[in-house]
């Protein structure tokens, strides 16, 4: 019973030892292939390909981060959307609806609320 136990686990033993090496050797070999010529332009900061302009560090506004957070928000509900509507069809469809419904109602208070606070608009 006992070596049943660990044979089970050999194949997952081997599959690490092989996974470490396979990531150990890209490293190595990029150490050894990757082209190490530094240069002045290399070391600037790169913006879109344009050479950078006074100061290289700039504070971002929060809204940048607002607007991401807001879009990760509907975009995970455009994630869950999907399986509802594949599953739709199914004898608990009035029970899945009013689920979507209520989340989606949740959701839809969230903008409301984002709006309300003034947070959509670019000042």
């Amino acid at each position: 019973m006992r070596g049943e136990y660990f044979q089970d686990y050999t194949a997952v033993l081997i599959a690490t030892i092989a996974g470490s090496a396979l990531v150990l050797f890209s490293f190595a070999l990029s150490l050894i292939v990757a082209p190490r010529a530094r240069s002045a332009m290399k070391a600037l900061p790169y913006e879109c390909g344009i050479v950078p302009v006074g100061q290289h560090w700039t504070q971002m506004h929060f809204r940048y981060y607002v607007f991401a957070i807001l879009f990760l928000i509907f975009d995970v509900e455009a994630v869950f959307l999907f399986p509802w509507a594949v599953i739709f069809n199914r004898d608990i469809a009035a029970v899945i609806f009013y689920e979507m419904l209520v989340f989606m109602g949740i959701l839809f208070f969230g903008i409301i609320y984002a709006w309300k606070k003034g947070v959509l608009q670019w000042k």
